[in-house]
């Protein structure tokens, strides 16, 4: 088979494409034919060492769908030519930059019929991530006003998606090219991040604030997040570019008795529960993981450029 590998840590210069033989799987996995696998931002954490992957020669690649091709001994519930996605693999087994991946069934997920493969292998920790912060973080109920900041990334309009499909009231933010895509996802408000008024328009869309935050910036946002936060107001981080993040106004955040929770998608207890709400999501049209880009095995060093360097809505996709 073909696998993009990295063999040493660096630039995108790194990766290369191996033949390599299709590997077998483990007694706990399932081997699948790759559709589509997601390129994530930290697929390039991985590649160039802030974050260290298992083994090297690595192949990168947290995301994958496809067709099963074959299952361990002790592997029940999958069968050959059932497809699947998955998440979370590109940390402690070999990722789905490639023709094949063998995948521990502790986080694969049969997808119902109908639901294309190659936006599944898209949707993984973008939408995982989105239900983990709304759902079981942020506890988000019906006619809670959310506040998304960064509707237009691949977690931002995944969960502009779930909010809505909550029955919650969605305010996200997004630059103005965007604006009608992300009302037509499901949207309420969208405004652009760069107003010098965000946090008034906020309070008054929100009818004075706002119950829960999805924030993926939080050295930049998070005292504007008590700001216009409503009382007792559910904060989750799930990212930020700077290691030092805090409020500036502490007074702003215990007057309001607001939550804040920090989360990374591989502390899910059993990814196979929030990988299955996305399955029945993407299956019944409420979660539509919009493709920016695909890009095949020889192009993942440049999809690994564009996925921090350009702007685009959704997700990026390798299709072996």
């Amino acid at each position: 088979m073909r696998a993009v590998r990295f063999h040493s840590h660096g630039g995108t210069d790194v990766l290369q494409v191996d033949e390599l033989d299709r590997p077998e799987p483990a007694a706990d996995e399932v081997l699948i034919a790759v559709d589509g696998a997601a390129v994530n931002p930290v697929d390039t954490y991985f590649r160039e060492g802030s974050y260290e992957p298992f083994t090297l020669p690595m192949i990168p690649g947290i995301d994958a769908a496809g067709e099963v091709v074959a299952v361990g001994n002790d592997v029940t519930g999958f069968s050959g030519g059932d497809a699947v996605m998955a998440t979370g693999i590109g940390k402690d087994h070999y990722g789905g930059y490639a023709e094949y991946t063998a995948i521990p069934d502790d986080r694969v997920v049969t997808l119902p019929e109908g639901v294309d493969t190659v936006a599944a292998g898209a949707a993984g920790v973008a939408a995982v991530t989105a239900w983990r912060a709304l759902i079981d973080h942020a506890d988000l109920q019906l006619g809670d006003w959310c506040l998304i900041h960064g509707g237009s990334g691949g977690v931002g309009h995944a969960a502009v998606q779930i909010a809505a499909a909550a029955g919650a009231q969605v305010i996200t933010t997004a630059s103005p090219q965007y604006h009608d895509e992300l009302g037509d996802l499901g949207a309420d408000h969208v405004f652009d991040y760069h107003r010098d008024d965000l946090a008034d328009a906020v309070l008054d869309a929100s009818d004075g604030g706002v119950d829960v935050v999805l924030d993926h910036r939080m050295h930049e946002y998070l005292q504007f997040d008590a700001d216009v936060a409503a009382t007792g107001c559910r904060v989750v981080g799930i990212g930020e570019k700077e290691q030092s993040v805090g409020f500036s106004q502490s007074s702003a955040v215990r007057g309001k008795d607001l939550q804040l929770t920090l989360m990374s998608m591989f502390n899910t207890p059993d990814l196979r529960d929030p990988l299955r709400n996305v399955a029945r999501l993407l299956a019944s049209g409420e979660l539509d993981i919009e493709i920016a880009q695909q890009y095949d095995l020889d192009g993942a060093a440049e999809a690994q450029r564009a996925v921090l360097a350009e702007s685009f809505l959704g997700k990026l996709v390798i299709t072996p």
